[in-house]
């Protein structure tokens, strides 16, 4: 039974939903320390988070043990902020991988425990909570509620101009989500503002060629595709599909050169991988995915630049060690540029791109 009895709450506790903040009526019987105001609420936390973290809750949210020493309390203390410092980036990373998914609902949960988890450890103020509020906002347009999203990014504004020590990084998040916001509310040229800041951050912070700045050019890129200001849009999604390029193509080679695809002593191939995390897979799969779409309604005019794109996304589920789609995509790049008579060099390359993820199928990981 998951029904909160209201003779077992302690008088003057105030149980709130964990997803809405009002009155909580149900418990969470599997951890005992999560409430939320009804079943809607529950499953809706339940499919975008709580599954993932309901266990690791508990030690949090109950009362620390009574230690013995100065030290073991101050161990305890230590082992609580990392269970807390891991939740928040784990939370964040999920809610994250949601918004490039597409799942803007799914999102909102998520984001919501990394919001609190930042609040309980850095308090209110803290600059870091930016990156939680910037995550609800862009879940909140997603959904179309305009209004929301600029509540939670005049939050976020707030808190960086009160902060002495806010990042590039951080900034140009808070600029891009300004240019999405803007660019929902159609104001293009404000949006076009925001973009130029955010890349402009993002390139101090990482580099101008960094993945982590691909985001700006590629909502920028959007902005001038939707104005018919074509030639901009094609230098920007070039942009950006290089930088993907770039950056798997060596990831491929580094993992060669350490020999991780070798066969070991026992007859196993060690793993592939992109060296990323699940939301910048996901982040990587929309915008290449997005170009390529874009890319393949001038393919009759240049070709190469939809079979750039393929070989990017070949290489991008290769690394991912999903072999059908890297085969599909390769297969699709194959067949236009026999259509198109590319050279022979052009078809040798994603010839052996074929090969490579035959010999993957032939020789599986295990």
């Amino acid at each position: 039974m998951n029904i909160i009895c209201p003779l077992a709450v302690p008088k003057g506790r105030r149980l709130c939903c964990e997803v809405c903040e009002a009155p909580a009526e149900r418990v969470c019987t599997a951890c005992t320390v999560t409430y939320y105001c009804g079943v809607v609420h529950q499953r809706a936390d339940w499919d975008s988070i709580h599954e993932k973290i309901c266990q690791l809750l508990i030690p949090l949210r109950t009362t620390m043990p009574f230690y013995n020493s100065e030290e073991h309390r101050q161990h305890g203390q230590q082992q609580l902020r990392q269970r807390q410092k891991h939740l928040i980036e784990f939370c964040y990373t999920v809610a994250q991988k949601y918004l490039f998914e597409g799942k803007h609902e799914a999102a909102v949960p998520a984001a919501l425990h990394s919001l609190r988890f930042r609040m309980n450890l850095h308090g209110l103020s803290s600059v870091e909570l930016v990156p939680a509020y910037l995550l609800l906002a862009e879940a909140s347009l997603g959904l179309g509620q305009t209004v929301q999203a600029e509540e939670y990014l005049s939050q976020a504004q707030w808190t960086v101009l009160k902060s002495t020590e806010c990042s590039y990084a951080i900034q140009s998040l808070l600029h891009r989500n300004l240019g999405l916001l803007h660019i929902a509310k159609e104001n293009y040229e404000e949006a076009r503002y925001h973009l130029a800041n955010d890349i402009y951050f993002a390139s101090c912070a990482f580099g101008t060629e960094d993945i982590r700045t691909s985001g700006g050019y590629f909502h920028l890129a959007n902005i001038f595709y939707g104005l018919k200001k074509l030639d901009v849009a094609d230098t920007l999604y070039t942009k950006v599909s290089e930088i993907w390029s770039k950056y798997l193509n060596n990831r491929y080679q580094v993992l060669s050169e350490a020999r991780i695809q070798q066969i070991d002593l026992l007859g196993k191939r060690f793993e592939t991988d992109t060296g990323l995390d699940e939301a910048q897979e996901a982040e990587a799969i929309q915008i290449l995915t997005s170009v390529w779409n874009i890319r393949e309604s001038t393919s009759d005019t240049a070709p190469q630049k939809t079979i750039f794109v393929l070989n990017t996304l070949v290489m991008l589920y290769y690394l991912m060690m999903n072999s059908l789609k890297a085969q599909e995509y390769a297969e699709r790049a194959f067949g236009l540029a026999k259509e198109h008579h590319l050279s022979v060099h052009e078809q040798s390359t994603i010839q052996e791109l074929l090969s490579l993820i035959s010999a993957e199928e032939t020789h599986p990981v295990t």
